[in-house]
């Protein structure tokens, strides 16, 4: 039998919930049919977690939030699709996250020790990395893909089927509606790019030798007028190819909706 578990009397939990060790679940809130709740989680009151629905362990999930409900897509039919969170990630004040759809791959995914701040909402078949921030009111359409420790500001809207690579930064109440090549910082409706986020980057202990190549590439592709196959070439011939150079490269040439420029 599980340890540790308290659970509020006025919350209804469905017997085929399956309840990790530590979890607790407050007053009014509501686990529905095929959830997992990971060990030592902690569910405040008046939440909603919908069927489908996995939690990892060590998560904090804040009042009036809505977990797992039915995507907001007229292709959705009433499938059996899911959400997954990741361990150790906080999802504050009524934040909407939906399950997939089953035309878009079934699943949506919140990665590991993500933040979540009241009023987000992440729609159906989105995936985040790790350690990923999303401020108070930012939206995320369908099908988005954010990579590790990508920040997004207050009030952002991205389009559906925007990428946004790793370490990114994009500021307040911008609307993004290409993909964002990893380690820059964009902002504005719409958005646009404004140079590399160097202060994230120093603070993930980016090396200087990095930083160096980055600033490199980042001029090549984005301030002297070049084609995307020019600016490749000009990279390959004249930038030594550490792993961040190889990774923005790769990113720019896989991107089939364009790149914020």
């Amino acid at each position: 039998m599980t340890t540790g578990v308290t659970i509020h009397p006025t919350a209804i939990v469905d017997p085929s919930a399956k309840i990790g060790e530590g979890v607790t679940i407050g007053a009014f809130s509501v686990i529905k049919n095929d959830t997992e709740i990971g060990d030592g989680t902690t569910i405040a009151s008046h939440v909603v977690i919908d069927p489908y629905v996995t939690i990892g362990a060590n998560c904090t999930i804040f009042q009036y939030a809505s977990v797992g409900a039915a995507p907001q897509d007229l292709k959705f039919h009433g499938e059996k699709t899911v959400l997954k969170i990741g361990r150790g990630t906080v999802i504050r004040e009524f934040a909407t996250i939906n399950r997939g759809t089953g035309v878009g791959g079934g699943i949506t995914e919140v990665g590991e020790e993500n933040y979540l701040m009241a009023y987000v909402h992440v729609a159906h078949d989105c995936k985040t990395g790790k350690r990923v921030i999303l401020a108070n009111g930012s939206t995320l359409a369908g099908h988005i893909i954010l990579g590790d420790y990508v920040t997004v500001g207050g009030l952002v809207a991205i389009h559906q089927f925007v990428r946004v690579g790793n370490y990114s930064y994009i500021g307040g109440k911008s609307a993004v509606v290409k993909d964002v090549p990893p380690f820059v910082i964009a902002a504005g409706d719409r958005a646009k790019l404004h140079g590399l986020n160097k202060v994230g980057l120093e603070r993930h202990h980016f090396s200087p030798e990095a930083l160096t190549a980055l600033k490199k590439v980042y001029r090549i592709f984005f301030r002297i007028g070049l084609t995307t196959n020019e600016a490749v070439e000009r990279v390959k011939a004249g930038v030594e190819q550490l792993p961040e150079v190889v990774e923005f490269v790769d990113f720019i040439k896989s991107s089939s909706r364009g790149v914020t420029r």
